[in-house]
């Protein structure tokens, strides 16, 4: 696992439990790890494993109960410097594209031109130029993510937080999507945490991977994966692939 004498986020021994009618349910036990600043890290587990909560934990939206958290140092303002992409794509309905991008700068009242322009440049990045006044409906639902992805970015976030962010999608779209987010990841230096419970989904994306046992989550390994760049999708079939996918495999028990 790729360490730092200073990362951008640190974690070590957080933990978080529930409690609900008189009773206390863990979600989390045990979870450490550092993330340097420009790195595409996957969190990889079961379903049910605590992956969620831990990345509404590092967004903020829920208080962890031990441990210590440290993100982006000196500054860091986590309502400015956060964006959060969803499974869902949770667009407004009756806004059109860029106005849906534009939602957050709106929020945090950026100025309006700066934030228009940015807008589409990241709609054109995400090759969604032509569809600026398009309604949801009117989308795809791979061209919905994107647009989601458009406006977790457009306030210019230090980090990116992903929430199984493909799991909707059928698999020759959520393979597209794969080398969509890896391409913005190459292109912007953003630093993203994605959670997915697909092994080979983990490897594809990250630079590092971290494993979580079923929940309550534990730390059961991390590494750097080190494949070639850029990743295609024909890097699945080397040995080195199928190394790491079965070391995770292995670190949960399968």
């Amino acid at each position: 696992m790729r360490a730092s004498a200073d990362p951008f986020l640190h974690l070590s021994g957080v933990a978080k439990t529930y409690r609900s009618n008189g009773r206390e349910v863990a979600a989390i036990s045990d979870v450490s790890f550092d993330v340097a600043e420009g790195e595409l890290v996957a969190l990889v587990g079961p379903s049910g494993c605590g992956k969620s909560t831990l990345l509404k934990i590092l967004a903020g939206l829920i208080p962890y109960d031990s441990g210590t958290l440290r993100i982006g140092g000196q500054g860091f303002d986590a309502a400015r410097d956060i964006g959060v992409v969803f499974q869902a794509p949770l667009l407004l309905k009756w806004r059109r594209v860029l106005d849906n991008v534009l939602l957050p700068a709106e929020i945090l009242g950026l100025p309006e031109r700066t934030a228009r322009e940015r807008a589409r440049e990241l709609l054109s990045l995400l090759r969604l130029t032509g569809w600026e006044d398009k309604y949801p409906y009117e989308l795809s639902g791979g061209m919905q993510q994107r647009v989601a992805i458009a406006r977790a970015l457009v306030h210019d976030p230090k980090l990116l937080l992903m929430d199984e962010p493909f799991g909707a999608l059928d698999a020759l779209t959520r393979e597209r999507m794969n080398l969509e987010l890896r391409r913005i990841w190459a292109q912007s230096g953003k630093t993203i945490v994605v959670v997915t419970h697909g092994v080979q989904e983990a490897v594809f994306l990250g630079t590092q991977v971290v494993v979580l046992t079923a929940g309550p989550a534990r730390m059961a390994d991390g590494f750097a994966v080190t494949l070639p760049e850029p990743r295609e999708l024909s890097c699945r079939a080397t040995p080195e692939f199928g190394e790491y996918t079965q070391r995770i495999y292995t670190r949960l028990g399968m």
